[in-house]
């Protein structure tokens, strides 16, 4: 495992171009672009202000950034860097810009209404994209009423328009297959809505009167089972055949199951004699003496540390925030944020917990490795954390003067994960199958 020199950013805005060729990062109001592999720049430039959003077109050939306060989008070419587009949405406001699936329309999101972007000038409705590019569909609210619009890419004409049976529609996706839709109410009524292509309605499923809302939704990358977060701090699983409850995975703060294998985290501080004051500054300036970390497996039972929810804050930190599926399907990875220093690992096959990440410090973001059962984490501190059905391991980010690692992306490949700090980016480059 080796880790490349460190590069600046601005707003965590990095992303790698859908070939993998390339690696985009946003510095203040400069687009820088990278060869992957060389870390070299390839070409540099300039935008009107403060980029906050930076999207690929799915060809790898241009590069969207979009200025909201401004109400700016700024299109690059990659090919031709002397060529340039810009649009001007002017007062109506810009609240989210990004492309289409064929990379040739760009879809913004107004204050007022939605619409598409194009050398025709074309408009449409649009909000949501299907993972092949063929649909999109657009969630909208009218005289106290929740719609759903689908619509067909190539020209987008209406292919379907149905209201739901929602008090306050939360939110929607689509299966990665393209062949359902889920749609779900707001965090005071439990209520998950599952639609065909033509607007048919074939399930409905809810949980039990007055239960908590929904927080956290994710499809399997086979679209054979929808994981449904809840506020009540459980993970419901439909399947899709009968699109009813397959089973419920509860968040237990003590764990028994000898299924179940414990990692926690046990930090480890140098031991340093105080008649040698030379060592003792050295070991102010010297990463050698960093606290280091590894994983511990404690007995069973183990007590998973609980954090109490405030009720008198607004918006108390309860619930299943974070849910995914591992490329396989074979795993569940979920975060109960009533125990924000635990990452859960489900069986899909067995039904049951696999592993439990217990960490010294909260969970900041957790990814799956796109080509293999392998999970990435971080927690805000120097380590990048790595969990397989192998085991876990702890890796510092050799890097001078601290790296504190907020946020992480795996590379399309899976051989590299990109780390994201306050104001830098560095790579982390796996040992491939070869090496090892």
């Amino acid at each position: 495992m080796n880790f490349s020199e460190v590069f600046k950013q601005s707003n965590q805005l990095c992303k790698v171009s859908p070939d993998g060729k390339y690696l985009a990062t946003c510095v203040q109001y400069r687009l820088v672009v990278r060869d992957v592999n060389t870390l070299q720049i390839l070409q540099l430039y300039t935008c009107l202000d403060q980029v906050a959003s930076m999207e690929w077109s799915s060809d790898s050939l241009f590069i969207l950034c979009a200025m909201y306060k401004r109400g700016l989008v700024q299109v690059w070419s990659l090919e031709q860097p002397d060529w340039h587009c810009k649009i001007d949405e002017g007062s109506i406001g810009l609240v989210s810009s990004r492309w289409s699936p064929d990379g040739r329309h760009i879809l913004n999101t107004t204050e007022f209404h939605v619409s598409v972007k194009s050398g025709g000038g074309h408009p449409a409705l649009c909000q949501l994209l299907l993972a092949d590019g063929r649909y999109m569909a657009l969630a909208e609210r009218r005289d106290c009423k929740d719609y759903i619009s689908v619509f067909v890419c190539d020209d987008w004409h209406l292919l379907r328009h149905f209201e739901t049976d929602t008090q306050d529609l939360a939110g929607v996706e689509w299966s990665p297959n393209g062949c359902v839709l889920a749609a779900w109410d707001s965090c005071l009524e439990y209520k998950m809505l599952l639609y065909s292509l033509d607007g048919r309605l074939l399930s409905t499923y809810s949980a039990y009167e007055w239960s908590l809302g929904i927080k956290s939704v994710a499809w399997s990358p086979s679209s054979q089972f929808l994981a449904i977060g809840s506020y009540d701090e459980k993970v419901r699983i439909l399947n899709h055949i009968t699109w009813k409850k397959l089973t419920e995975f509860e968040h237990h703060p003590t764990i028994t199951n000898s299924k179940a294998v414990v990692f926690k985290e046990v930090e480890k501080r140098p031991v340093i004699p105080t008649e040698d004051l030379s060592i003792q500054q050295i070991a102010m300036e010297s990463s050698l003496f960093d606290i280091q970390s590894k994983y511990e497996i404690p007995p069973l039972p183990v007590q998973v540390p609980v954090v109490k929810p405030d009720p008198d804050r607004a918006n108390p930190k309860i619930g299943i925030s974070a849910i995914a599926f591992s490329v396989d399907n074979r795993y569940l990875a979920t975060k109960n944020d009533c125990m924000p220093q635990s990452v859960w690992v489900w069986d899909m096959q067995r039904l049951g917990p696999t592993a439990v990440l217990e960490q010294t410090a909260p969970v900041r973001f957790f990814a799956w490795d796109p080509r293999r059962p392998r999970l990435a984490l971080c927690t805000g501190n120097t380590k990048l954390y790595l969990w397989s059905p192998a085991g876990c391991v702890s890796v510092k980010v050799p890097v001078e003067g601290g790296f504190q690692v907020q946020s992480l992306f795996w590379h399309c490949s899976g051989d590299s994960v990109v780390l994201l700090g306050k104001d830098q980016l560095c790579l982390c480059y796996m040992a491939t199958d070869e090496e090892k």
